[in-house]
């Protein structure tokens, strides 16, 4: 078993744990370091504990969330799996809003590798929704390597995030 894959059942099982108590969370100013940004709708944590993709947040419309769609705007969901496609995906949780890629290694570039984790963070269409990690490996000596990547890049797969969301919610619109 691989460490990613403990990892994946240790927060599984945390979380799960988690969902099971009925003792209050703790002051919510302790946890301000890990809240997303966005006011209300971008909490981390709730009156009723650690919300983990579907939680008591306002769609676009902003009407109250039911639980029954996606915990992130669908839009930026859909365009970053549409952005990021040419990678090959290792992982996608639509509830959540993470979407994680494998190795990809371009074929004009040998002795170069490149993987991408995109959160989405919230239910609105807002720049701020979005992030993506880009990591990178170069080749040295037969053994890979971290190397540096550009915040242009990363940037630029950002924005063509956006740009492929803003596209589909037009798409959407024009039905």
């Amino acid at each position: 078993m691989t460490t990613q894959s403990k990892f994946a059942i240790a927060l599984v099982s945390i979380a799960a744990l988690a969902a099971c108590s009925n003792s209050r969370p703790v002051a919510e100013t302790e946890y301000n370091d890990y809240r997303y940004k966005g006011g209300e709708q971008g909490k981390l944590l709730s009156d009723q504990g650690l919300v983990l993709g579907v939680g008591k947040n306002t769609g676009d419309n902003g009407a109250r969330d039911t639980g029954g769609a996606l915990g992130v705007n669908a839009y930026l969901w859909r365009g970053a799996l549409d952005t990021l496609s040419f990678m090959p995906l290792a992982s996608a949780d639509p509830f959540g809003g993470v979407i994680i890629t494998d190795w990809y290694q371009p074929p004009a570039a040998s002795g170069e590798r490149f993987k991408a984790t995109a959160y989405i963070l919230g239910r609105q269409l807002r720049a701020d929704a979005v992030r993506v990690s880009i990591f990178r490996q170069v080749e040295e000596n037969g053994r890979w390597s971290d190397a540096p990547v550009s915040q242009v890049t990363v940037g630029e797969i950002e924005n063509k995030v956006l740009a492929r969301a803003r596209e589909l919610r037009e798409q959407s619109a024009s039905r």
